[in-house]
């Protein structure tokens, strides 16, 4: 059965609808960064996701070609995550979508090194003819963070978020926004298939003892 990291971590990719406290362990990404509205038609954000998910399956599927990765096992690939920020703001603010930075990013196993990420990049882009030079190979060390299940719109976040800081308040953290540790998001729906109420996005903010 292949390995999937929803269900081997749970703790990580499916946490309850009241806010915890969580330790996030150093993870390898596929990851684009960009900016703007990540709703815009034909926008940047979209085309990330295009050249994230070709790479992420050029890796998964390796297997079948004659490409061998040491230490390779047959897995489900994660689900899309996104790390959003905007100047000033600690956070997001969600009624100004055109202002985001985002990095948009795809967990891998850590087999995938260096080489062969450069391996599916080649790869990938012989076979779909697309430029995927702005995909990286990333790892990112969130540490001690806040997290909670939200359910439903993405636009309803603000409630949860709030939630999540009172519940870190009344455990004696308080946030620790800074140039590497953002709003991240998890998404665990499909937003083309899901009925909007009960779609599901991990959110989750970093956080320090006051």
């Amino acid at each position: 059965m292949a390995f999937d990291f929803k269900k081997e971590y749970r703790d990580l990719y499916q946490p309850k609808t009241k806010p915890s406290i969580v330790e996030v362990p150093l993870m390898r990404f596929l990851a684009v960064e960009g900016t703007g509205d990540p709703n815009a038609e034909d926008g940047a954000y979209k085309k990330a996701l295009e050249l994230l998910y070709g790479i992420a399956y050029t890796l998964k599927m390796s297997y079948k070609t004659d490409h061998a990765i040491p230490g390779f096992f047959e897995y489900v690939v994660p689900p899309l995550e996104g790390f959003w920020w905007q100047p000033g703001v600690n956070g997001v603010d969600y009624s100004d979508k055109s202002s985001f930075n985002w990095v948009s990013a795809i967990r891998v196993p850590e087999f995938v090194t260096n080489a062969e990420f450069a391996w599916a990049i080649e790869s990938a882009t012989a076979k779909k003819r697309l430029d995927f030079s702005p995909v990286q190979l990333l790892e990112i060390d969130e540490g001690l963070c806040v997290q909670c299940m939200h359910i439903g719109p993405y636009d309803d976040e603000p409630a949860t978020v709030a939630a999540m800081h009172e519940f870190a308040e009344s455990q004696g953290y308080v946030p620790d926004f800074s140039d590497v540790r953002r709003h991240h998001e998890i998404y665990l729906s499909d937003p083309r298939k899901a009925d909007p109420a009960k779609m599901k996005t991990v959110v989750r903010h970093p956080v320090r003892k006051a």
